[in-house]
Order: C-alpha cells, then sequence, then structure tokens
C-alpha cells in the first residue's frame, strides 16, 4: 500500500543560537560529544573552573613543567621545588620575619638613654645604650629560650639591675643582683625561665 502522508525530511535545519542551555537536558552533553580544541580559553568565563571541577590528580608534573615560577602569596620560587627530601632544591638570598633578615641582630628602637625594662619585643634584638643609659631585668617575663644582647656604647661602664629572680654571671654559680657592662661591651642574656637567666659578655 502506498504512502500517501509527506515524506519525512531527512535533516532538520537548525537556526544558530536556537539551542540554548535551557534546551538542553541534564549530563546530555558528555565528554564524546565536544570535539578536540572547539573550547577555547575565551569560551571559558572567568573563575568558571573552581577547585570542585578538577580531578584529584588532574594537574600533574607535566601540566606545570612549562612553568619557571611558582607564585607563593605574592613570593616566588624560581627554577626550585620545595617539599620533602629537598633541603638544597633552592638558594635564598634572603630569609626574613616580622624583625628582619634572620642572619642579622636588628637593634630594638633607639638608643636607651635613661633607665629601661626590658619587653618581650626586644627578644631576637639588641639593645644600644647611651649616655645615662641603664638596663633592668624583670621577673616572669621572659620564656626559655629568649635571648637579647645588650650594647653599651658609652665611654664608662653601666649598670644591669637583675629584678629576676635569679640570675647567673655565666661560669659562675652566684646569684648577683647587678652585673656592670664594660664600655663599648656586649653582654648577652639568656633566659631559662621566666624567673632564672644567664648572662655572658664583658661584665
Amino acid at each position: 500500500m502506498p504512502f500517501l502522508g509527506k515524506s519525512p525530511p531527512s535533516e532538520i535545519a537548525v537556526a544558530d543560537g536556537s539551542i540554548t542551555a535551557s534546551k538542553l537536558s541534564s549530563d546530555s552533553v558528555t565528554t564524546g560529544k565536544i570535539v578536540d580544541a572547539s573550547i577555547a580559553t575565551a569560551d571559558i568565563a572567568d573563575d568558571a573552573i573552581t577547585s570542585a571541577k578538577i580531578a584529584d590528580d588532574a594537574v600533574g608534573v607535566d601540566q606545570i613543567a612549562a612553568l619557571s615560577t611558582i607564585d607563593i602569596n605574592g613570593g616566588s620560587i624560581d627554577g626550585a621545588v620545595i617539599g620533602a627530601n629537598s633541603a638544597a632544591a633552592g638558594t635564598f638570598t634572603t630569609i626574613a620575619d616580622a624583625d628582619g633578615a634572620v642572619r642579622a641582630i636588628p637593634q630594638s628602637g633607639s638608643a636607651k638613654t635613661s633607665g629601661y625594662s626590658l619587653v618581650t619585643g626586644d627578644v631576637g634584638n639588641f639593645i644600644e645604650v647611651g649616655s645615662s643609659g641603664a638596663i633592668t631585668i624583670p621577673n616572669s617575663t621572659f620564656s626559655a629560650g629568649d635571648a637579647i644582647s645588650i650594647f653599651n656604647n658609652t665611654t664608662g661602664n653601666i649598670t644591669i639591675t637583675c629584678s629576676i629572680t635569679t640570675a647567673y654571671k655565666a661560669g659562675e654559680n652566684t646569684d648577683i643582683s647587678s652585673a656592670t657592662l664594660a664600655t663599648r661591651g656586649v653582654a648577652t642574656i639568656l633566659f631559662i625561665s621566666g624567673t632564672v637567666c644567664v648572662i655572658s659578655g664583658n661584665i
């Protein structure tokens, strides 16, 4: 029996841009339906690819091999890898913390020209003592391992008053109440605890 109706079209023409995202069912576009290199960088909105959309181990060494500089919070590691077993991976010209270069001993404030009691902010620094200056080591202020250096930048001796419970002169077993730091001399105070310290240097 002959077919009396109209023959169905063999191909339906779809106008460009007529298929919108709302007309596609969820998961209807798979990887196999995307032509290689058909999605260019310009087709991806800023911040459209989040960490949740990147599979575990999707970014490997091969993907970052072309990078000579890796930026970390505003700093950079050039031509080096940092991680386990990489102690000699790179050379750093400057290592610094809040007080400045780690391999230097920064000065804590300006020269002290009157009586000055040490504070925790002086730890790791040196105190310059000028004319009419004097130093006091307070009690129950510092922690084990804290250290402060004192430089007497005057033509005479200065006094270091030991208000801390116990203060030893290095190499001696006597609790001292004060120490005299010689002209242009340097003394370092090492705290064994908040109540015990040892003073070494030109005293």
